[in-house]
């Protein structure tokens, strides 16, 4: 693969393109964007060699489209349009069945591969962009047999070369399992943060008194309401059936203290913190 096009060159876009081109310097990547001073930002990175336009994909390789999972879905026919024969195009949205019903009849189905690099931090743009960011990550990768062996078998290996673990999923199963995994940690994370700013009316105090672990739960709510409210809306019935298990255990907590069931709340606890066992060794 020699021209790459990145579709979106923010924090995943950006940081793929670095490792690839780490593995790969004689490939040359373009990048595309709606804004010309996005696409400014990431030549001064070094994201990027070349700017590009929509209408430059028939000369690519391989596209990468990491943009919002709703503009996804609206511009990944025309992109299927664009892109010859011999070309493959990958998206990184963390929604998957919208994204694959969107192209499921296109005539060059099989030149697309749905793929899910589970990885990232609560930054956006091209300066959040990071050298191995997705090294020891998983990558979901959905339906993979309605894509042409030759091309999946050349993006499985570039996903490998910069250290992803490759896990097969249909795109169902893989909506309804990151709305547990994912999802839910964010929309958590965002009320969390609004329940504190609405409360504590003094920044400085917020600022003074935030601990390390109110800090590590409140990181999500820095994240991009521009990306994260289309995900909400893809995933709509997935998330609302995680947050009625959710609210179910904060009010099944909440009788507890009001019960003064302080043994059954150790319990809880205790029982949760199975969870160390079963994430040992992620970072």
């Amino acid at each position: 693969m020699k021209n790459i096009y990145m579709i979106g060159v923010g924090l995943i876009g950006g940081s793929l393109a670095i490792d690839i081109k780490k593995n790969n310097p004689e490939v040359v990547i373009h990048g595309i964007s709606r804004k010309q001073t996005t696409l400014d930002e990431a030549l001064s990175l070094n994201l990027i060699d070349k700017k590009a336009t929509l209408d430059d994909i028939e000369n690519a390789d391989l596209v990468i489209i990491s943009i919002p999972v709703d503009a996804t879905v609206k511009l990944l026919p025309s992109i299927l349009d664009k892109v010859s024969d011999s070309g493959l195009v990958v998206d990184a949205g963390s929604t998957k069945v919208a994204i694959c019903k969107a192209v499921e009849n296109h005539p060059k189905r099989r030149n697309f591969l749905a793929t899910h690099p589970i990885a990232g931090t609560e930054f956006s743009g091209p300066s959040a962009a990071l050298e191995g960011l997705f090294k020891g990550k998983t990558n979901i990768i959905c339906e993979v047999e309605k894509t042409t062996f030759k091309l999946q078998e050349k993006a499985l290996k570039l996903f490998s070369d910069i250290g992803m673990r490759i896990r097969y999923m249909n795109p169902e199963a893989h909506d309804k399992h990151i709305a547990y995994m994912s999802h839910l940690s964010h929309i958590s994370s965002f009320m969390l943060g609004k329940t504190v700013i609405e409360k504590e009316k003094n920044e400085r105090d917020i600022f003074d008194m935030a601990g390390s672990g109110f800090e590590s739960t409140v990181r999500l709510a820095k994240s991009s309401p521009a990306m994260w409210t289309p995900i909400f809306k893809q995933n709509k019935s997935n998330i609302i059936e995680t947050l009625e298990s959710y609210i179910a255990n904060l009010s099944h907590f909440k009788d507890l203290i009001e019960q003064d069931n302080f043994k059954a709340i150790y319990n809880e606890m205790e029982n949760t913190n199975y969870i160390k066992d079963i994430l040992k060794g992620i970072s």
